[in-house]
């Protein structure tokens, strides 16, 4: 099992981590993989891919929805939900991740999960909502023959933990590309304080990295070998999902400002948003749940003062958290073979 970068020595940002450096340090939240790893049909066509599920809470997420945003960095991606997330400001299922064909198998085995869960929607209720954002892995995934099922989708929730998330070519990140090397899923966590005014707040980011050629990374600011050598792999539409938790009370409007700042932290890797590129974040906050029927025609909610100084440090710690996991999915990834033999390097990072 390979690092994260901080256990190489490398501390990126100024901000303390939580405990697990992880989406998992921000109470309630959950994180599940199912990954795919195999041969199809003996001629090279091999299924390198899978399903990530990150789940806001442990409850009913339909019943008990959740503050969020969503922010197009730069469009090229396909994705599910993300109109509606911005209409409403909420998201009430879990947020999917995986390859681009995987979005219908995925959309369905999740929409099974809940209609399961809640027998009353569509009959005595409305439709849901489902969140599914994508990255392309036909290099080392053979893309075409659809690997990914519905039934995937529905052990990724259910294989969801609070622990510290497996991260690198694990579940959707299994057949990623990052700059070139191994990519896939990596985690980070802030911690915000203002210790004069007892506030105490927790920022988490989970990617899916799947971008960027070698000549692009900043490789300098990790403290990398020198005899690194280039890739000369580059991602196809190479593409970032960038899934952003907190506990802060914020509106969603709040929410998407501190969810543009990601796209900082994207930036100092290297990436410059390519055309081919889908990098979207997708936010949420745990600190307001909200029932999907009451009686009550007013809703209170408490949301922070903008103008306060830990908006700022809100901001900071965005960017800190998505830089840090995107090199994260980068150290604990480990090379990887898949369709018609490709093989794709982990990078080596040190001192």
């Amino acid at each position: 099992m390979r690092s994260k970068i901080r256990e190489l020595g490398v501390n990126i940002g100024k901000l303390p981590v939580g405990s697990k450096n992880c989406i998992t340090d921000v109470e309630g939240v959950s994180v599940g993989h199912v990954t795919l790893d195999f041969p199809i049909d003996g001629k090279n066509t091999y299924a390198c891919t899978g399903v990530t599920a990150i789940l806001p809470h442990s409850g009913n997420l339909f019943k008990e929805k959740v503050t969020a945003a969503s922010y197009v960095i730069n469009g090229f991606g396909k994705t599910t939900g993300l109109v509606q997330v911005n209409e409403l400001g909420v998201i009430e299922s879990p947020i999917m991740l995986t390859n681009t064909f995987g979005v219908p198998a995925v959309t369905q085995g999740t929409l099974e999960y809940m209609l399961k869960d809640n027998p009353e929607i569509g009959i005595s209720t409305g439709t849901i909502n489902l969140v599914v954002g994508e990255c392309n892995d036909s290099y080392l995934n053979s893309i075409r023959s659809c690997p990914v099922t519905p039934q995937h989708a529905k052990e990724a929730i259910q294989n969801a933990t609070s622990n510290v998330a497996d991260e690198g070519a694990v579940g959707a990140g299994k057949g990623m590309i990052c700059f070139g090397y191994k990519g896939g899923i990596g985690s980070s966590s802030r911690l915000v304080t203002v210790e004069s005014e007892n506030l105490s707040y927790t920022v988490g980011c989970l990617v899916l990295s799947n971008f960027g050629e070698s000549t692009e990374f900043q490789a300098e600011r990790y403290k990398t070998i020198p005899e690194q050598k280039e890739s000369t792999i580059k991602p196809t539409d190479g593409s970032i999902i960038i899934v952003l938790a907190t506990d802060a009370p914020l509106s969603s409007r709040q929410l998407q400002r501190v969810i543009k700042r990601c796209g900082i932290g994207l930036g100092r890797t290297g990436s410059h948003y390519s055309h081919g590129s889908g990098d979207i974040v997708i936010g949420f906050t745990t600190a307001h749940k909200i029932p999907h029927s009451t009686k009550a025609f007013i809703e209170t909610r408490t949301q922070l003062r903008e103008d306060h100084v830990v908006m700022n440090l809100l901001f900071t710690a965005a960017a800190e958290a998505t830089e840090e996991a995107i090199i994260n999915s980068l150290s604990q990834a480990t090379t990887t073979t898949g369709r018609d033999k490709h093989t794709v390097n982990s990078y080596i990072f040190g001192n």
